[in-house]
């Protein structure tokens, strides 16, 4: 059985050359398959391969201090859902185009998906105030699955959010707000600009969709997650659904994001 790793941290990255270096080595030590991406703000990774060979890349990620907590979200196929190894330098491990958001210093509040759970049960937050879960993924990710009644937005990329999010600014005056995606990126940044233009209330799903079904399961959830591999998307077990991601993202004209 292969194991699927999804991991992401913001930290200020000075070395970023000589880091892609290194984690190619180590990946390529251990014949794992994926993404690797290495910014200045700092990593993003899905990777792929046996679980000793995983959890050797693992332990030398973190032996960079940097690194040492690292949260990383875990899943298994029969086989390794990516054709090659990619390592790369970007300029942002997720593009956005507005650096001041980039939370390597300072993070919107994370909330953890146990506490989500309790709001969707309850319709509102621990204060009573109403609840709405804010998708920040693209329209062909929501198709595969999003939390029931979760606002989405008519958006093909991530930095087509601020302004579709301007465009419900009214409508979300008087909510608690609940960001999410996938895996963590998206809603983090999303979570910052919120906090940064003006909108009250704002959370970021700890650890994303991922992170919920790992820890709490479906509940309130409908449909699957799309992830930007072969295994297409995961239902609420972290088991892949679906037809081809490539077949996917080249029908929609959609470029992966996180």
């Amino acid at each position: 059985m292969i194991v699927n790793i999804a991991a992401y941290h913001f930290v200020p990255i000075d070395d970023a050359d000589a880091l892609v270096e290194r984690l190619r080595y180590a990946a390529e030590a251990g014949h794992l398959r994926g993404t690797v991406l290495v910014a200045d703000e700092g990593i993003n990774l899905f990777l792929a391969g046996p679980a000793e060979a995983i959890h050797a890349f693992l332990d030398a990620l973190r032996g960079d201090a940097r690194f040492a907590g690292i949260r990383v979200k875990f899943s298994r196929s029969p086989e390794v859902p990516f054709a090659r190894l990619k390592v790369r330098r970007k300029r942002e491990i997720i593009t956005f185009r507005h650096p001041e958001t980039t939370p390597t210093e300072t993070r919107a509040p994370a909330l953890e998906p146990i506490t989500l759970a309790r709001w969707i049960e309850r319709g509102t937050d621990d204060d009573g105030r109403r609840l709405v879960l804010l998708d920040t993924r693209n329209r062909e990710e929501v198709r595969h699955g999003t939390f029931a009644g979760a606002m989405t937005l008519p958006i093909d990329r991530f930095t087509d959010l601020p302004a579709a999010l301007e465009a419900e600014r009214a409508g979300l005056a008087d909510a608690t707000v609940v960001s999410f995606c996938t895996g963590g990126i998206r809603c983090e940044k999303a979570a910052r600009w919120m906090q940064q233009n003006g909108f009250d209330r704002v959370w970021q799903l700890d650890g994303g969709i991922l992170g919920y079904f790992e820890e709490v399961g479906g509940d309130g959830y409908d449909g699957a997650c799309f992830v930007f591999d072969e295994r297409v998307a995961l239902d609420p077990a972290l088991r892949p659904v679906g037809e081809t991601a490539q077949g996917v993202l080249a029908h929609a004209g959609i470029q992966a994001a996180d």
